[in-house]
């Protein structure tokens, strides 16, 4: 099982197009998204994220090269999956439950919650628009026949868009998590993970296989 420590930031940024500044600066560790984990998928796009936090929110930058780079979902809690889009499952008590946050690479954002197994509520639109984002490519839709090359996408989260707990500080506090990269309607569909999951088919709700993360 990995682990990593999420930095609490000396000072926050103030915008999320100001996020992956900020954490360069205060020198917050690259984490690789490149595990493949199943045979019939191999295709594996550089994937990179960083993560930090200043008690009230965690802060979330991604950089990403691929192939293609397609997306067509522009409203939140659609079906961004299919797009190219990038994923951060988090486990704030380490059981089965859960939230499964993910977003394509124009800013579009799904948040979901719950156990394994059961019905998992997406977030209300209230909640959602707490959810600040920047994209380097615009919130257009883009057409992966035609798009290719590199992308970022930042994303500032405030604790209680996790709205199945009552979240108020994150500092010392240990959580289970795991980061992915996917994009099921490209021309080269991918599943990569931050921690590996072993399943014979493609499934990101596996919280068993979340890794550990600790918030300084």
């Amino acid at each position: 099982m990995k682990e990593l420590i999420v930095k609490r930031l000396s000072e926050a940024p103030a915008s999320a197009a100001e996020v992956g500044q900020v954490l360069q600066q205060q020198g917050v560790e690259r984490h690789a998204v490149d595990v493949v984990n199943w045979a019939d998928y191999p295709y594996a796009p550089q994937v990179h994220f960083q993560i930090a936090h200043d008690e009230a929110h965690i802060y979330l930058h991604w950089e990403v090269e691929e192939a293609n780079v397609g997306a067509v979902e522009v409203h939140d809690n659609g079906r961004v999956w299919e797009d190219s889009c990038v994923e951060f499952f988090l486990s704030p008590d380490g059981d089965d439950t859960y939230y499964n946050l993910e977003c394509n690479c124009i800013g579009t954002a799904l948040l979901g919650g719950g156990r394994m197994g059961t019905e998992r509520p997406h977030a209300n639109a209230a909640t959602m628009a707490q959810i600040r984002r920047w994209a380097s490519l615009g919130y257009h839709p883009l057409d992966p026949a035609v798009v290719s090359g590199s992308w970022q996408l930042s994303l500032i989260i405030p604790v209680q868009c996790y709205f199945l707990h009552r979240l108020t500080t994150l500092s010392g506090r240990e959580m289970r998590a795991n980061f992915y990269k996917c994009g099921d309607l490209l021309p080269k569909p991918h599943y990569l993970s931050w921690n590996a999951i072993d399943t014979p088919k493609p499934s990101f709700h596996q919280p068993g296989f979340f890794g550990k993360i600790r918030f300084e």
